[in-house]
């Protein structure tokens, strides 16, 4: 539950609060803001009446939380998270939508390089590339690892484009917080609890890939294991989920889930067209349904030679597609604005 604490609470009436709800076994995080002071209550709340607590001096409200994803929901914090980066870039609250750009796999720094440049210049925020792939099967490609970090690193820094780039296993968290600005969990890990549980101990933003058969609260209670660790930075990533025909597309693109997360939670969502298609004709229209159901950004994969890409390929675009697609998307990005009333855009 949220306790509301009075303009005019002292923090003596604050710390009473906080005494009194420990002692009855919660767990609480306070939220001191510029008018009021709120305090996150997590435990069980049959254990303390809430006349209890509204009889506490500087206490103006309780509310209760009604999704099981506490953390994460909009009952907890009604305005949208905005997480912002050193340089000035954000996230969230449809302020601006950023695009995630680059290939499946980091390859060589010449092809990286040269899809680098082409990602800044058609205007994009971030540069993904992948080191290490969690891939299906044991023969396929599994990526360079730290080497391929360091290239990471050399064209962030090259073209001043923040870097996206997965992490596999806890004790990697360490190795890729070095490189990359924004770390990724890939769908098959995003019930892996306890890479979640390490990374809300990472000071990093995170990037969280909906499961291949995730359920809408079960992708946002995983969410909640990075939230209830201590990490507040959250962006969730709708990428398809897995239905029965795998011929036209990869997987699934759930377009629905986007204004439904957006209603439900406080956390940014972005869409990865790519991975939920498969077919890069397909890139362009599921990226702009993301945008105008209300998507904060996209992420696409784009590579220099997509015919002999390593892995991805199929859906992968070729440098000029992408700044083809990218012009198209940005004209439509001018045209819009965000509803909240909808969770939704409104194009002008």
């Amino acid at each position: 539950m949220i306790i509301i604490m009075e303009k005019g609470a002292t923090d003596e009436n604050i710390q009473k609060v906080c005494a009194r709800l420990e002692e009855n076994g919660f767990q609480i995080r306070v939220n001191k803001g510029e008018l009021l002071t709120v305090i996150d209550a997590l435990g069980d709340k049959s254990s303390l009446s809430e006349d209890r607590l509204l009889s506490l001096e500087g206490v103006k409200e309780v509310k209760h939380i009604r999704e099981p994803f506490r953390l994460a929901s909009r009952d907890r914090k009604e305005d949208d998270t905005i997480i912002t980066f050193p340089n000035g870039v954000t996230i969230g609250g449809n302020k601006t939508i950023v695009t995630i750009a680059g290939p499946c796999s980091v390859e060589n720094i010449d092809g990286l390089m040269e899809v680098a440049h082409a990602v800044k210049e058609a205007g994009c925020e971030f540069l993904r590339g992948g080191a290490f792939k969690p891939r299906t099967s044991p023969y396929a490609f599994q990526g360079y690892g730290e080497e391929a970090l360091k290239l990471l690193k050399q064209a962030g820094d090259e073209t001043g484009l923040l870097t996206v780039t997965e992490v596999m296993e806890t004790q990697d968290i360490e190795l890729v917080s070095q490189y990359a600005d924004v770390l990724q969990v890939g769908a098959r890990n995003a019930q892996n609890f306890k890479l979640l549980k390490a990374l809300g101990k990472c000071k990093k933003p995170v990037i969280l890939k909906r499961g291949l058969s995730s359920t809408i609260a079960e992708f946002l209670l995983a969410a909640e294991h990075i939230l209830y660790n201590g990490n507040p930075n959250v962006i969730l990533c709708e990428r398809g989920i897995r239905s029965f025909d795998s011929h036209y597309t990869r997987n699934v693109a759930d377009i629905a889930s986007i204004p439904v997360i957006k209603k439900l939670s406080h956390l940014p969502v972005i869409i990865d067209p790519s991975h939920a298609t498969g077919q890069r004709y397909l890139v362009e229209p599921v990226a702009k349904a993301g945008i105008v159901a209300g998507a904060d950004g996209i992420m696409m994969e784009v590579h220099h030679n997509p015919e002999i890409a390593l892995s991805d390929g199929n859906q992968s675009l070729s440098i000029p597609m992408f700044k083809d697609v990218m012009t198209r998307i940005n004209n439509l990005k001018n045209r819009i604005t965000y509803n909240k009333q909808t969770f939704c855009m409104d194009i002008n």
